[in-house]
């Protein structure tokens, strides 16, 4: 029988959890990167779902780490941008390590002088084989292309350098650093109830999630990463137009195309009165207004997870219920997501190695 989204999805918390338990050892790279200096200017060069899941971790490496951060689509820097001088550190980030792009960007940096660390699941793939120094995600190779506990896994990667960098730099003391991990060993825990809380959400909101023509999630801070993975997921696999913005970014500009046709979900790791004060805003002009919240119990246009954690941690959680939504939206299409589609695309525009 073939593998599905939903199988790597349920995957899930069996995967971070061993992640969690080996990550001295597949970090050992960082440890050595460290041993040479400070990281004081991180880049880290991705595209696709590799890009959201930066967005999803950046505000862990300024907050936990104080790392100026930066993240960079591969083609423009590779075409039109220079080496920064000052940048100290760069990770290029693909699952599959297969990423033209990001493969091209790397062998830029590597000219300019810069070493380079390769984040992949696959440690024989082009990027890592060029790389000065390999990452290992951790995750092994997903066989399904709508990425799912890759995406995850590589949040929890993220995360978990993280706090390296800053209890290696001074910046995080050992009491916070325990505090996040146990955090984090109580969120995989808790992902099943997460698994079963989102399929009754979607079972009694079916309709309307199956008859929406457009899609908008609205997140914040490290939320927005989660509302950006919303728009790739939901554009592969349900195939109508689908977007996420940061919450201030929808607010100027964006908000003026909805309909009472359109879908919005609203993303939170607690209540937001901005947040809040923009759905209630918008609830009236279009079909659904849902909120996806770690916080709280579920009612009728809230699903929540009530598992109550820090910020920057909330990704990791809350990308869960979207990945599943996905999934079952896809199907309450009629899309069989088994079926590839545009199977030469890669063969013709050399997008992936």
């Amino acid at each position: 029988m073939s593998v599905t989204m939903m199988n790597c999805i349920e995957r899930e918390p069996e995967a971070l959890a061993r992640i969690l338990d080996e990550y001295p050892h597949t970090l050992a790279p960082l440890r050595e990167r460290l041993a040479q200096g400070p990281v004081r200017r991180l880049l880290i060069l991705a595209t696709g779902s590799s890009m959201n899941a930066a967005q999803c971790a950046a505000f862990a490496f300024s907050q936990w780490a104080q790392v100026q951060i930066e993240i960079k689509e591969p083609y423009p820097f590779t075409h039109y941008e220079r080496v920064d001088e000052a940048t100290d550190w760069i990770i290029a980030l693909s699952q599959s390590g297969k990423s033209h792009s990001t493969l091209a960007a790397q062998l830029k940096a590597q000219a300019a002088g810069k070493k380079v660390c390769c984040m992949t699941s696959d440690a024989s793939s082009p990027l890592a084989r060029e790389a000065d120094a390999v990452l290992d995600i951790n995750c092994g190779i997903e066989p399904v292309g709508f990425v799912t506990l890759g995406f995850s896994a590589t949040v929890l990667n993220l995360l978990l350098v993280a706090l390296t960098i800053g209890e290696a730099q001074g910046t995080l003391d050992a009491a916070t650093r325990d505090s996040m991990l146990q955090s984090l060993r109580q969120l995989t825990e808790q992902l099943p109830e997460v698994i079963r809380r989102t399929d009754a959400f979607i079972t009694r909101h079916q309709a309307v999630l199956a008859a929406a023509p457009r899609y908008v999630a609205i997140g914040y801070g490290a939320l927005a990463g989660v509302a950006k993975e919303f728009e790739t997921k939901f554009t592969e696999t349900v195939r109508r137009p689908s977007s996420g913005f940061e919450l201030e970014a929808y607010m100027h500009g964006p908000y003026l195309e909805a309909n009472g046709e359109h879908l919005l979900l609203f993303i939170e790791d607690a209540p937001h009165p901005r947040l809040a004060a923009l759905r209630d805003y918008m609830r009236p002009h279009v079909k659904a207004a849902f909120t996806l919240s770690a916080q709280g119990e579920s009612s009728d246009n809230q699903l929540g997870l009530n598992f109550p954690l820090d910020h920057l941690l909330a990704p990791l959680l809350l990308i869960v219920p979207v990945q599943i939504m996905a999934y079952r939206v896809a199907a309450l299409k009629g899309i069989n997501l088994s079926v590839r589609i545009f199977d030469d695309f890669d063969q013709v525009l050399k997008s992936k190695i």
